[in-house]
């Protein structure tokens, strides 16, 4: 705590020097994640009440009894730790609970977010029904297609029998323009 305070000060004066006011912040998130951004390569996952498990080393480490969250009533599930010492157990000192998916932001070269059982078959769900919407929608549109093939075909088919002339010589005639009109006036 005695390092806290100096950098504190310090800061209280720079802030002073450059005529800025002094805030304090009240959204402990923000502090928790600068925290998890600088130590994450120091993180431990919970095993048991006390317990944690180092995350890259998998060494079993435990709580100093000298740390804020040694007395929670609850546990956290990851927590991120400054220094290990080292007596007949591994005790983790200056230690911070943060959000796994934090460590999977700050630290993506060394964790990665696994999803439950319940989430994959979810996955899995919604993908084979995607799948099968797709399926049904290619089929539709293939009878779409199919149609439209169809309808061309019947129209170029009647259209031939439309442009067919007979001419007085009984030949039969056809012409790419459906229809002629032609008007004959005679004058008298």
């Amino acid at each position: 705590m005695g390092k806290v305070r100096e950098v504190r000060q310090q800061l209280k004066h720079i802030m002073s020097s450059q005529k800025l006011d002094i805030k304090s912040c009240t959204n402990w998130d923000i502090v928790r994640k600068c925290i998890c951004a600088a130590y994450f390569h120091q993180a431990a996952q919970l095993k048991s009440i006390g317990e944690y498990i180092n995350l890259r080393t998998t060494i079993p480490c435990y709580l100093h009894p000298t740390s804020a969250l040694f007395r929670c009533e609850f546990t956290f599930d990851y927590i991120v730790y400054h220094e290990l010492i080292m007596t007949t157990k591994e005790y983790m000192q200056c230690v911070t609970c943060v959000d796994g998916h934090w460590l999977a932001e700050f630290g993506p070269m060394f964790f990665s977010l696994k999803d439950s059982l319940k989430t994959r078959i979810e996955h899995a769900r919604k993908e084979t029904s995607g799948k099968l919407t797709m399926k049904e929608e290619m089929r539709l549109a293939q009878e779409k297609l199919n149609r439209i093939q169809e309808g061309t075909i019947a129209a170029d088919s009647t259209s031939s029998i439309r442009n067919r002339i007979v001419t007085p010589l009984n030949r039969i005639q056809t012409t790419s323009t459906s229809r002629r009109s032609t008007s004959f006036h005679s004058e008298i």
